[in-house]
């Protein structure tokens, strides 16, 4: 059977990316996996009692380790953002994983990115991950598993909890490229709010769910850490061409996220918050309705006027919130504080 032609895009893209790789090799740099933050089922929550755990990382060339989006993450430098996007990465790389004791030979995909289930018992709580790619030294990640918890919170990241005000191009790749980690701006009340949420329902999983790219994992998750958000697995993508297009989806990518969540979590009605500069109303909104039982609420931050504009290039009021005996509470409001205080007047927190 004939191999599908892959988009031109791509193939110029992996022929740049081997060239860069090649030159980085000479220059004594080596295979690093950037560990981030995974997530995971103790044995007593599944079907068959056997826990699982879905570790994530990403295979880069570098000249040193390069922190991930974990613990350890803050204490490395602040840097601009256009760093994050300067390694290269390892395609098709072999990697070898071990979680308490067990060891499985994973593969990096075109994009470099580690994101393997691995079948482990592990007890509810915060687990280290190690990985070791071909060629290159051992590096971390973690792994949160999951226990009796019913109730979890997604979070979407640009203009929910950090100030992007994307998608504007030249706005989005200042803030993402120019700007120090510590220049951006924390949106005013998600981090109490998002604290209050773990402290009401201890144990609860809190999962970051963004169309960003990975390389700015790292990053992300020194600046939730550095403004006290819960810690949580960042769900990211990737930026640039597809084998079948120039760009991928972010609309499919959280789509997919939030059903794969609902099969892996089938008991856990999540708390899903999001602002209205692009599809994150339309995307739970959808989810909702299809899966009406894995939904507790939906708390959206409704952007400035300023905000709006930049975002979308208009200026929309305030829907109506859901009415009070709806299965899925409703809400809207500017920012963390007044969330927080209209998901307790309806019993969330």
């Amino acid at each position: 059977m004939p191999a599908t032609p892959r988009h031109p895009a791509a193939v110029v893209e992996d022929a740049v990316n081997r060239v860069r790789v090649a030159v980085q090799r000479r220059l004594g740099w080596r295979p690093h996996v950037i560990g981030y933050v995974g997530y995971g089922l103790a044995p007593t929550r599944t079907s068959d009692g056997q826990g699982w755990v879905r570790v994530l990382g990403r295979v880069v060339m570098a000249r040193r380790p390069i922190s991930g989006s974990g613990r350890d993450g803050p204490r490395q430098e602040p840097i601009r953002g256009w760093r994050s996007f300067i390694a290269s990465h390892l395609s098709g790389t072999g990697v070898t994983v071990s979680v308490a004791g067990a060891e499985v030979a994973v593969t990096a995909d075109r994009s470099g990115v580690i994101d393997a289930v691995v079948p482990v018992d592990l007890a509810p709580g915060a687990h280290p991950v190690g990985f070791v790619p071909a060629g290159g030294a051992r590096s971390t990640g973690t792994v949160l598993v999951s226990g009796a918890a019913t109730v979890g919170l997604v979070s979407d990241i640009d203009d929910t909890v950090v100030v992007t005000w994307l998608p504007r191009p030249f706005i989005a790749a200042w803030n993402t490229f120019v700007l120090r980690e510590t220049a951006r701006t924390v949106v005013s009340g998600m981090a109490e709010l998002y604290q209050e949420f773990v402290e009401a329902h201890p144990g609860a999983p809190v999962v970051y769910l963004s169309t960003g790219a990975w390389n700015a994992a790292p990053a992300l998750g020194r600046f939730l850490h550095r403004h006290d958000f819960p810690e949580g697995p960042l769900l990211l993508t990737d930026w640039g061409p597809t084998n079948t297009g120039w760009f991928r989806s972010g609309q499919l990518h959280k789509r997919a996220a939030l059903h794969r969540l609902a099969d892996e979590m089938p008991w856990v009605r999540w708390v899903l918050i999001g602002d209205d500069g692009q599809h994150d109303p339309q995307i739970y909104d959808d989810f909702a309705d299809s899966h009406p039982e894995h939904v507790r609420a939906i708390a959206i931050r409704h952007l400035s006027p300023a905000e709006q504009v930049l975002a979308r290039g208009s200026v929309v009021g305030v829907p109506d919130e859901a009415a009070p005996d709806s299965p899925v509470v409703r809400v809207r409001a500017p920012d963390g504080h007044e969330l927080a205080a209209r998901l307790r007047d309806r019993g969330v927190l």
